[in-house]
């Protein structure tokens, strides 16, 4: 199991050798040097921390100049940590998109797309309270009555209402490869993953 940090670039598709037409999305996937690796006895944990995206010293602080500086590569803007990757990595290793093949399996997490306040019907798929007669001109995207009268006497915990939509971690499995362009990073997967183009994704290949 191999583990990448990429930016979704977009979407775009592609035909496959038998012709089929193939909506994909174009991942900058890496390549990413290992940072840290902790192990059971030192940490408590096994993992390996990789980085993604360069940033200019000044921006760093000084425990992660020191980190960066002990494994002996460039400041990296994004960290993250991996466990149970099966391959063995040491401090200073490169991982690059040539680790996945056509056909893979990949799990692929990122943050999606916030939506900002929205109401009932967008956020939870509400029709509304009904139509627009007997007096009710505006009530079609109401959420209608949220609780009960004497007994309980209150709004029970998790009522679907109006609030914040999106831009929540999101992760997607069984995603295949279906085409990796080593000398450009690029990574090409079958159909969506989560986030807005330029956002950072975390790859997993299962």
């Amino acid at each position: 199991m191999s583990a990448l940090l990429g930016r979704k670039i977009g979407m775009t598709s592609i035909f496959t050798e038998t012709g089929e037409y193939v909506p994909c999305t174009v991942i900058e996937a890496g390549p990413c040097p290992v940072v840290l690796v902790r192990t059971e006895d030192q940490d408590g944990y096994s993992a390996v921390q990789i980085g993604f995206g360069d940033i200019a010293a000044r921006k760093v602080t000084k425990p992660l100049t020191g980190q960066f500086a002990k494994a002996k590569v460039d400041p990296k803007r994004h960290l993250r940590e991996f466990r149970e990757l099966k391959k063995e990595y040491r401090t200073g290793d490169m991982i690059t998109v040539e680790e996945f093949v056509k056909g893979d399996k990949l799990k692929i997490s990122g943050d999606s797309k916030g939506r900002g306040f929205q109401g009932v019907v967008r956020r939870h798929h509400f029709s509304g309270v009904g139509m627009s007669t007997h007096g009710q001109s505006d009530r079609q995207r109401a959420p209608g009555s949220i609780g009960s009268s004497s007994y309980p006497s209150r709004v029970f915990k998790g009522m679907r209402m109006a609030g914040r939509m999106g831009g929540k971690r999101t992760t997607v499995r069984n995603i295949e490869v279906l085409r990796t362009i080593p000398e450009s990073n690029l990574l090409l997967v079958r159909g969506s993953i989560p986030g807005a183009p330029n956002s950072i994704v975390e790859i997993v290949k299962l």
